[in-house]
């Protein structure tokens, strides 16, 4: 049930949303979703309102924010302090959630230096249950000419993480747009010296800030 409520609740942090949002979010069947719903309901995390969809209730956001903070710590232990690849932790991580303690979860977070976000510059929630986002942008959406710094990817999908790291696309790099050609054709960027061009599909999918 972890999993759902990381799955959801990674969805609905801050926001409403319709069941047909979330299965096409997640790419799962209608009746995924319509299942996974009605379980988190049943537990007391998540609650529907008329024309509004689905919210997390209190104990949900508690929940789901603690399932996340697992999920990237363990994800940011494996890369720093065991040399996982990227686009290799979150598969490990989605199996050991379930059963790392509390405790095993800070000392992992402590003896990587409590970081601030996961190695796919996704923030990580404090022990608390505080999560701070900067306000983002996808690179979609940047001007020619603009320099912006990558914030953070998706995590879900090893072979564009590999990708990515091939072109040098990583969180925390700088990257400058430098063309963009008319009718959904390529970006051409700037990443360091090197000169490289994505889809508009893929640049939705990456977000950015100014810098």
């Amino acid at each position: 049930m972890s999993v759902h409520v990381r799955v959801v609740g990674t969805g609905l942090i801050g926001t409403s949303l319709g069941s047909a949002r979330l299965t096409a979010w997640y790419e799962v069947a209608p009746a995924s979703v319509s299942g996974m719903i009605r379980r988190l309901a049943e537990q007391g995390w998540i609650a529907h309102e008329r024309y509004r969809g689905v919210r997390l209730t209190r104990a949900g956001r508690r929940a789901a924010l603690r399932t996340i903070r697992r999920h990237r710590i363990i994800e940011s232990y494996l890369t720093t302090a065991l040399g996982y690849p990227w686009d290799r932790v979150h598969d490990e991580a989605e199996r050991l959630e379930h059963a790392a303690s509390d405790e095993l979860i800070d000392r992992m977070a402590a003896a990587i230096g409590d970081p601030l976000t996961d190695p796919h510059g996704a923030p990580i929630p404090t022990r608390e249950g505080t999560l701070v986002e900067e306000p983002v942008i996808s690179l979609a959406a940047v001007a020619v000419g603009e320099r912006v710094r990558i914030q953070r990817v998706g995590d879900r999908d090893g072979e564009q993480l590999r990708y990515l790291a091939e072109l040098g696309i990583t969180p925390g790099r700088r990257v400058e747009v430098i063309a963009r050609a008319p009718f959904d054709g390529p970006i051409d960027l700037r990443v360091g010296r090197e000169i490289r061009s994505i889809g508009p599909a893929l640049a939705k999918q990456i977000a950015v800030i100014a810098g």
